[in-house]
């Protein structure tokens, strides 16, 4: 395949994908139109080269516009699976906020930075002064009832492979179980109703690189985010097996014209 990457790293084990840096790619837009597909360009190049050039990009490009968003990307899982994402609030900053927030969640509550990664931005809200500072930098209040779990399970997807799935367990004194935030890795046991959501929104989203975070409560899953960009730690052979998931899915029609 005629492969062009944006992203070196995370295009290893994918053979022959030719590297462009990404504030070159109008020096090469007839090799970037002739490609096969593009990999892992950065968000602010998307809508050039998806309707400028209208290659294939990789990830897709409901993986950057959701993934870019908690709002939106809440707001989808809304729409595909309601009963398995967590009762969310999505409000201006103004007191009328605080006071619906209060009236429907109580304290404490989670709160996140509408476009964040690896635990940022997300705070546990214990009282008013706390939720009073958190808004202080923010221009939205993106709020959602706390789940009482000591740890989440992180299930990667790929193409149409699940790679990884793993418990993370937060840290004695955090909420958060990201691995950035010092949440450890349990190869237990995971539940298929797990994989099963986080598959079915990958294909009804069109989903094709992500690492889904999903709590269970109740013995149900609950779908909290996915992220575009994901760590590897948890990945056997990352250096291998992630490339060939990727091109094995390039070679194939997409997961949403295949089902």
């Amino acid at each position: 395949m005629n492969l062009i990457t944006f992203d070196p790293l995370r295009s290893l084990g994918v053979p022959g994908a030719r590297y462009i840096k990404p504030e070159h790619m109008n020096d090469h837009r007839q090799a970037l139109a002739d490609a096969d597909a593009l990999l892992f360009p950065e968000y602010w190049q998307i809508n050039a080269l998806a309707y400028g050039l209208n290659p294939r990009v990789f990830p897709s490009l409901p993986s950057y516009h959701l993934g870019h968003d908690k709002i939106e990307q809440t707001r989808a899982f809304q729409a595909c699976c309601p009963e398995a994402t967590p009762d969310t609030a999505i409000l201006g900053v103004n007191s009328d906020a605080i006071h619906q927030v209060e009236a429907r969640f109580g304290y404490p509550f989670v709160v996140k930075r509408v476009r964040s990664s690896m635990g940022e931005g997300v705070r546990l809200i214990r009282s008013r002064e706390a939720l009073i500072d958190h808004l202080s930098s923010e221009n939205l209040l993106y709020a959602q009832r706390y789940l009482p779990i000591e740890r989440d399970l992180r299930i990667v997807v790929v193409g149409r492979r699940v790679l990884a799935a793993y418990w993370r367990e937060s840290p004695l004194g955090d909420f958060r179980t990201n691995v950035a935030r010092g949440g450890e890795i349990r190869h237990d046991p995971v539940p298929a109703s797990a994989i099963e959501l986080a598959t079915t929104l990958a294909q009804r989203l069109g989903i094709d690189h992500a690492g889904f975070d999903i709590a269970m409560v109740d013995n149900a899953p609950m779908v909290l985010e996915f992220n575009r960009l994901f760590g590897n730690q948890g990945i056997d052979s990352p250096e291998t097996s992630v490339g060939e998931a990727i091109l094995e899915h390039l070679e194939q029609d997409s997961w949403r014209q295949a089902a």
